[in-house]
Order: C-alpha cells, then sequence, then structure tokens
C-alpha cells in the first residue's frame, strides 16, 4: 500500500471517529448530563457506536458475498439462478 493511501485512510478513520465522539457528546449534553459524567457517557458512547460498526461493516460484506454466490455459477457450463 502506498504511503499517501495509508496517510488518507488515518485521516479518513480520525474523521470518523471524530465526528462519532461529536454526535454523542451532543447527545449527551442534550440529554442533561454535565460535568465530568458528558465524558464519561460520550466515551460510551463513542465506543459503543465503533463497537457496532466492527461488527455491521464484516457481516454485510459476508451477507452479499453469500447473496452473489447464490446467484452466481461457479462453473462455466452452468445457468445461474435467474429471478422471474
Amino acid at each position: 500500500m502506498l504511503k499517501q493511501t495509508k496517510k488518507i485512510f488515518i485521516l479518513l478513520g480520525l474523521a470518523l471517529v471524530f465526528a462519532i465522539l461529536t454526535a454523542s457528546f451532543i447527545i449527551a449534553y442534550a440529554g442533561g448530563v454535565r460535568g465530568i459524567g458528558l465524558l464519561g457517557i460520550s466515551f460510551l458512547l463513542s465506543v459503543g457506536t465503533i463497537i457496532v460498526l466492527a461488527q455491521v461493516i464484516p457481516a454485510g460484506i459476508l451477507f452479499c458475498m453469500m447473496i452473489r454466490s447464490v446467484f452466481s455459477s461457479f462453473r462455466g457450463s452452468e445457468l445461474p439462478i435467474r429471478a422471474t
């Protein structure tokens, strides 16, 4: 992987984490949490969101691969299933 591509991925990852942290901070503040509890609640919301995304993205990829294998053929002589 190119050095420039790595920098772009790192920048995009940091932007995603910062956006999630900001959104959870705003949600906690609007919910009435103040003081040091605001940092704790926003941290828990951020970590929870990142953990959910870390599970959903690979599951979505596997689901798409499963759907693709149903509608495509592994052998050249076979016809794939066609939706009618």
